[in-house]
């Protein structure tokens, strides 16, 4: 690994018009910063990311998920702008490769070819059938003679459809000699990394080009183009996971995000949203259920189904309309219309329709454990912390509130009393 990546991270990125720094909106459930530190690990041991607005946050955020990345303030006040982050990094290795933050779809394979360039300066370039608006690459071979922005390009310039894609590629010498030339003295006062290549050019430096995938190196400035990031990652991960065997049923209706993972013989049905660290093994997840940070092994999901954090299911069966919270379950039918929070219930108990544990007073979450073999009717109501013990059962309609002991059943519906002739007296009262 012996290259260097600089990572610009330290705009504001007012046009996503929020408080949250640009590079932390998430991508798939992670955010945008932290794909591209994924992707830059793979290629670097030597990577520096430049930080400025928002700082601490973007900063705690980077050090939950990784450790060993340089994060370094840029001093905005006497260096703005991307030639002032690219000062701010000191890199160790020979080349230098420079990044932005907002580009979550780049990959190791996109960027391995940049350093397989000869090069004093290395740009990255795509092809546009509309080229309006972005700065058009003059090149004669493999080599770039200059790069012009589009509202000072001549008519003859303007036809080119070559485009700087902004991403760079640097010899350290390079950066070395010719970063203290940058000069700020241009309407917004800022140093500018696109003034390098002019220099370089100047000086007779070799400069290559490098055209890239469009999608890849697309920059993320708004909440539009953050979908349209999240939709070509989906496309990525629903395709990476089918690859390894997952059966996915209408997977454009899917979500998974970029933490799940699948073991072992798994099929997902449509409109299916999966999300957290999820792990999924030999199981079937039926259509529009919800799971979340959740272990489902050898058991079937929905169909309408939620899963929510802290959820494990083994050989279990959890059919439509039941929703599971931080509970295990082991072996275990809950096949309708349930609520099971804080639960622990062991292999062979099977929970009738309707059935609530109630684990919270209002102040405090209280545990519900329900044993093997425990037959739950309908319309029950398990008032927590409360423990069923092997082998009981609760008839339907009743609310527990002490436990039940092995062998017994618990029963809490008061005698019914049939009023005769009610219903004519009712529907059928004088003057009516």
């Amino acid at each position: 690994m012996n290259h260097s990546i600089i990572i610009m991270a330290a705009g504001k990125g007012s046009r996503m018009k929020s408080e949250i720094p640009k590079v932390l909106h998430t991508v798939c459930g992670k955010p945008m910063l932290y794909h591209i530190l994924h992707e830059a690990r793979k290629l670097s041991d030597d990577i520096h990311t430049i930080i400025y607005h928002q700082a601490e946050r973007v900063k705690a955020a980077v050090e939950s998920d990784f450790t060993g990345i340089d994060l370094i303030v840029q001093d905005h006040e006497n260096y703005p702008g991307t030639g002032g982050a690219v000062m701010a990094a000191k890199p160790k290795h020979d080349k230098v490769l420079v990044l932005n933050g907002d580009m979550p779809l780049v990959t190791e394979s996109v960027l391995t070819p940049f350093f397989e360039c000869d090069a004093d300066v290395v740009l990255s370039t795509f092809v546009l059938k509309d080229p309006s608006g972005y700065g058009r690459v003059i090149t004669a071979g493999n080599q770039v003679e200059k790069v012009v922005e589009d509202k000072d390009a001549t008519a003859e310039e303007k036809k080119v459809t070559r485009v700087n894609a902004g991403v760079y590629l640097f010899d350290r010498s390079f950066l070395n000699e010719f970063l203290p030339k940058l000069s700020c003295d241009n309407a917004q006062g800022e140093y500018y990394i696109t003034e390098l290549i002019e220099l370089a050019i100047k000086a007779g430096k070799k400069v290559a080009f490098v055209d890239v995938d469009e999608e890849a190196f697309m920059g993320v400035n708004s909440k539009k183009e953050l979908s349209i990031a999240e939709t070509v990652m989906q496309r990525r991960i629903r395709d990476f996971w089918m690859q390894e065997g997952v059966i996915m049923h209408l997977p454009e209706t899917i979500y998974i995000d970029t933490r799940v993972r699948f073991e072992g013989e798994c099929e997902i049905e449509s409109g299916c949203v999966i999300k957290g660290n999820t792990v999924i093994r030999n199981s079937t997840v039926y259509a529009h259920s919800v799971i979340e940070d959740a272990v489902i092994e050898d058991s079937t999901v929905g169909p309408m189904a939620r899963i929510r954090p802290q959820t494990v299911l083994n050989d279990t069966h959890i059919g439509n309309f039941v929703e599971i919270k931080k509970s295990t379950l082991n072996g275990v039918k809950a096949g309708h219309l349930s609520y099971l929070g804080d639960a622990t219930i062991d292999r062979g108990t099977n929970i009738g329709a309707g059935t609530i544990t109630c684990n919270y007073d209002g102040i405090n979450k209280y545990q519900t454990v329900i044993g093997k073999n425990v037959f739950i009717g309908s319309d029950s109501q398990l008032v927590a912390p409360v423990t069923l013990e092997d082998n009981t059962m609760v008839a339907a309609g009743t609310t527990v509130t002490d436990n039940v002991p092995t062998q017994a059943l618990a029963i809490s519906r008061t005698a019914q009393r049939n009023v005769a002739g009610f219903f004519h007296r009712f529907f059928h009262k004088k003057g009516q």
